[in-house]
């Protein structure tokens, strides 16, 4: 397996962003996302501070050489597609072609709200993303693109420079079984899925297969990773420490999230965690960091874990 960090980017100092990606880019690490929010996660509702997603990319990309960065799930609510194409082919040039591009539909309705943005049922919201995700692309591979959808349309439009990739990665993250894996199986490369068990990773995975099998797609086409939120404990004298982060995160939801995807314990204990998921065919296991960060963890992740399942 590879692994990855999913850095929920609230409540902290963007120096110390910038020594967590310039740190993980020689720890082992083959990839690193910044997450799009605007308010704090709503498990807590302390609504503190919250680094934007697009400016935070920018930076990364600028201080990193060797992970592939990008984003699991941009909301395509948040940005006209053709606006986001633009800025998203840019940092691909300042990461020297090492962009991936996460979309998503949207869920948080406080920052909706706030925002004055309508949060459509999701179906609409799934609708939007679709015709989106064709936008970017069109206008990544296209001299000059015209699309007529219900909610986008392009008229001999531009994006340049394009991508200095190629083909910049598509990745399409959520659970969904009946629209957003079928969405994967048309358009994307690769699928994110938060928070699930490995049973359940494997049983989504096989729905994912039979969407590509109903449209012609060689389902292998499709990469695949998971997140799980990030509790470990260095040793046995760090783990009240690490269990008091992971009751503040998940409050009252703690004991039904500790069965779904989260890494707890100390190093021997989340190697285990990690097996079945690695016997289920996961290519890549990203960790979900809400600050403060704790960096013995990481270490400790990185020096302990990591190795026994890496190539």
């Amino acid at each position: 397996m590879k692994f990855g960090i999913h850095l929920i980017q609230q409540n902290i100092a963007i120096a110390e962003c910038r020594r967590l990606w310039r740190w993980a880019d020689g720890a082992g690490f083959d990839w690193f996302d910044v997450s799009d929010h605007f308010y704090e996660s709503p498990m807590t509702e302390k609504q503190g501070a919250y680094l934007e997603c697009l400016a935070c990319l920018t930076a990364l990309a600028c201080d990193t050489e060797r992970m592939r960065i990008g984003t699991i799930v941009l909301a395509m609510d948040y940005r006209h597609p053709a606006v986001l194409a633009n800025a998203l082919a840019a940092i691909d040039h300042l990461s020297d072609g090492r962009l991936e591009v996460g979309l998503g539909a949207g869920w948080n309705r406080q920052e909706y709200n706030a925002y004055g943005i309508p949060f459509a049922p999701i179906g609409r919201r799934l609708d939007v993303l679709e015709e989106g995700l064709q936008v970017i692309q069109l206008l990544f591979t296209q001299q000059r693109a015209d699309f007529a959808g219900q909610y986008f349309q392009l008229q001999d439009a531009l994006c340049e420079p394009k991508p200095l990739q190629a083909h910049v990665p598509i990745w399409i993250g959520g659970n969904g079984e009946r629209r957003t894996l079928r969405l994967i199986a048309q358009h994307a490369d690769g699928w994110n899925s938060p928070y699930v068990t490995a049973e359940e990773w494997r049983r989504l995975s096989a729905v994912l297969d039979r969407h590509c099998e109903a449209v012609g797609r060689d389902p292998s086409q499709i990469r695949r990773d998971v997140n799980l939120s990030f509790h470990l404990a260095a040793g046995e004298a760090q783990r009240a420490r690490a269990e008091a982060h992971f009751a503040e995160v998940f409050g009252a939801a703690g004991d039904a999230f500790r069965t779904r995807g989260a890494v707890t314990g100390i190093p021997s204990e989340a190697i285990a965690q990690l097996t079945p998921y690695a016997e289920a065919g996961v290519e890549r296991i990203n960790i979900a960091l809400r600050p403060p960060l704790d960096w013995q963890a990481l270490a400790a992740w990185s020096t302990e874990v990591m190795p026994t399942f890496q190539d």
